[in-house]
């Protein structure tokens, strides 16, 4: 008996190491063929690059006109194969040992105690899981029009100064405000032109952009809540969004212009970024920009082309964000963990993006039409206005 239990073992020892040969051998054909599937598309995807930039380069108008809207079929089939190649599979190897020993004359089949057994599923990325955001209400308020004002209020620009205090314009009504932590507001500086967009500066200096002027203004904001104008730079551009880059540079969103964004040093220099922009001009509310400084790239949003590009200036490259999720998107900002934060009116939610494209999460919000976003310092707290006319708010959210 003792000798058939060892002949048994022998044998079950030869049936699994085959078994688990023959898996190897599967998986190995499966992977090889995944392998030359993105082989394909890398050749694809380069091939494309190859004929937009010759296009964009040396083509006519009509060339170009033709280019961008054949190539769009192409771009979409190809992200939806890479999309599905992206998953890899990942194996489990398990072993069920029967505690039944059967000995002969069964036949080896039936007396071998064990076998192997193998499942597979689909590996999730758990870095974008954990790059999910999601946001806890904390204060909220109506914004509704006071005695001197002349029209609902419509906050264009908002922004975190580094003590926690937001700045907020006011297109409509032409003023600038100040609010503590809890959202009550504590300052107030009346301006000469309608406001675009707001950017801090330092701890005590913000910067504005206004569509009908060539100049970015500068206001001090104290301590005590005292705003007051500081200095004036003058541009030859009409500017919309505008961000921080460094710290002597912005990145803005330009307005009527063949080029969507440039940058603007703090003395008013303007520069191009050496990135082949498509030629289109994008008029107010029509788009936004911001810019993520860890990666050197920069968000773009276009409204009616329902899409998010994601540019990275080091590679001339850009990262085509189309979704069912992504209506008529308005602002975008940088939020935890650098990923792109974009307003949806559409859908009256706030749609999380990482950089490669990957829609992380949709945050329904109780707005609507959200319109302006932007983050803290810390990437802890999370503030939106909206723009429908009576019914205007701005919500303070904690990220976690």
């Amino acid at each position: 008996m003792r000798d058939e239990v060892l002949r048994m073992f022998d044998e079950l020892e030869d049936s699994v190491a085959k078994r688990a040969e023959t898996l190897q051998k599967e998986r190995l054909k499966t992977l090889t063929k995944k392998q030359t599937q993105n082989e394909k598309h890398l050749v694809d995807v380069t091939s494309c690059l190859e004929t937009i930039e010759n296009i964009f380069k040396n083509g006519t108008p009509v060339q170009k006109y033709i280019a961008e809207h054949s190539m769009e079929s192409n771009v979409n089939a190809l992200c939806r194969n890479i999309k599905e190649e992206k998953n890899m599979e990942k194996m489990n190897i398990s072993f069920q040992f029967d505690d039944t020993l059967k000995l002969p004359p069964y036949p080896i089949t039936v007396y071998i105690p064990g076998q192997l057994q193998s499942k597979f599923n689909h590996q999730e990325d758990h870095n974008s899981v954990n790059m999910a955001m999601k946001l806890t209400p904390v204060f909220a308020i109506d914004l509704k029009k006071t005695r001197d004002d002349i029209k609902d209020p419509l906050y264009s620009g908002i922004d975190f100064l580094p003590d926690g205090r937001l700045v907020a314009v006011d297109n409509k009504n032409k003023k600038c405000f100040l609010y503590n932590e809890k959202l009550e507001k504590v300052g107030s500086y009346q301006l000469s032109y309608n406001p675009l967009s707001v950017v801090v500066v330092s701890e005590e200096e913000v910067a504005i952009t206004s569509g009908n002027r060539y100049n970015i203004e500068f206001l001090h904001v104290s301590k005590c809540n005292e705003i007051t104008s500081s200095r004036t730079c003058n541009v030859n551009t009409k500017y919309y969004s505008i961000c921080f880059k460094d710290d002597r540079q912005f990145v803005v969103g330009t307005i009527d212009e063949p080029i969507p964004v440039r940058i603007v040093s703090l003395t008013g220099e303007e520069l191009d970024f050496s990135v082949n922009f498509p030629n289109k001009i994008y008029s107010v509310d029509n788009s936004d920009c911001t810019y993520i400084k860890s990666s050197d790239k920069i968000v773009i949003t276009d409204r009616y082309e329902h899409t998010v590009y994601i540019y990275d200036i080091k590679t001339d490259t850009r990262v085509v964000v189309k979704d069912d999720q992504i209506q008529e998107p308005r602002a975008a900002a940088v939020g935890p963990s650098d990923t792109v934060l974009v307003c949806i009116p559409k859908t009256n939610s706030i749609v999380q993006i990482s950089q490669t494209g990957q829609i992380l999460s949709s945050l329904k919000l109780n707005m609507i039409n959200p319109y302006r976003v932007c983050v803290s310092r810390d990437k802890s707290f999370l503030v939106v206005t909206n723009g429908c006319n009576g019914y205007m708010k701005m919500e303070k959210f904690k990220i976690s």
